[in-house]
């Protein structure tokens, strides 16, 4: 019997090389179909021709060219943008992603931003930086506040806002959130009330702290643009996690001077890396992360049980989980 020969982009060398490894190996069930190859991308030209599946971050169109029997690509990341192009869907192979690897570590991320701006920790650390004692008791009591009894908002509740609602229960908030198919949830009852995306004035208008989880589609650019964030809770708080340019930059720059925001975390950007210009840099009621809300040590472990998974639906014929759409955009 030949084989599936499907190739990871990662050196065999790789300490997360392993991952594959175990789960091909260990399983009878795929040993004895699907032969694993790892290599660099600029390795891979050599292999190309006989893979029938790709695990990678991207793919060259140089290698999509040689890759004449190929069948099936899973990304290792959840965003779509770039890469399902059209050299790929002109051959109808398949284009899958890692939505799900990236839910408890984004989910803690945001978690960790909505606690260090409710406890104040943002000014506290500034202060501990200049070596200053700033206890003004009567002003703190005011302005330090708790998650207990807030709402909060999750605009797109995929899997990272599944595990996001999770956790906020667990501080005793409530959760709203705008989900494209009101119909397609994957796990839990952790949402007080769930609305369609165009009901998104709505939600911005209860929510104390609003997270921004949703693909980045040409439908979803500058979706929260001056009018919409307008909407937005007098002194609320709002976090992007998902793609920079579903936020309008300059707009939420004004949100933030005029107070209608009282402060912003950032981990996406409408350009990358953030310009040193930005003025996002300097103002006091941003936390800014350069893009590593995604950054987990268990990022290739989770992966690889993604795409063990996938792999027994694809000799099955099965459809695949993650499976990408052209209506949709993700």
């Amino acid at each position: 019997m030949n084989k599936i020969k499907a190739l990871v982009l990662l050196p065999p060398d790789d300490e997360d090389a392993h991952y594959f490894l175990d789960l091909i190996s260990l399983d009878p069930e795929l040993h004895e179909c699907v032969e694993l190859i790892f290599a660099r991308s600029e390795e891979a030209f050599s292999c190309i021709k006989q893979v029938e599946v790709v695990v990678c971050g991207n793919l060259s169109d140089e290698l999509i060219a040689d890759a004449s029997v190929l069948r099936w690509i899973m990304f290792w990341s959840a965003g779509m943008d770039g890469k399902a192009r059209p050299n790929l869907l002109e051959r109808n192979i398949a284009l899958t992603n890692a939505s799900g690897v990236h839910g408890p570590n984004i989910a803690e991320h945001v978690l960790a931003w909505m606690l260090m701006f409710n406890r104040r920790m943002d000014f506290h650390y500034r202060m501990q930086i200049e070596g200053q004692w700033r206890r003004e008791p009567e002003k703190n009591r005011r302005e330090a506040s708790e998650l207990t009894g807030k709402t909060l908002g999750i605009v797109g509740l995929g899997r990272i806002g599944e595990a996001l609602a999770k956790r906020a229960k667990a501080f005793d908030m409530r959760v709203v959130a705008t989900k494209r198919d009101l119909s397609s949830r994957h796990e839990g009852n952790d949402v007080d009330e769930l609305i369609p995306i165009s009901k998104l004035p709505e939600l911005l208008s209860q929510s104390d702290h609003i997270c921004i989880a949703l693909p980045y589609t040409p439908e979803t650019h500058h979706l929260l643009n001056a009018h919409m964030l307008e909407h937005c809770k007098n002194g609320s708080f709002l976090y992007n996690i998902a793609r920079g340019k579903i936020i309008d930059e300059l707009a939420l720059i004004q949100a933030l001077k005029s107070g209608k925001l009282a402060g912003v975390g950032l981990d996406v950007f409408e350009q990358e890396p953030l310009q040193a210009e930005s003025e996002l840099w300097t103002l006091p009621n941003v936390l800014i992360t350069p893009h590593t809300a995604g950054l987990t040590p268990l990022y290739f472990k989770r992966t690889a049980e993604l795409f063990a998974a996938n792999l027994k639906r694809y000799l099955k014929r099965e459809p695949l989980e993650n499976l990408y759409s052209v209506d949709k955009g993700y």
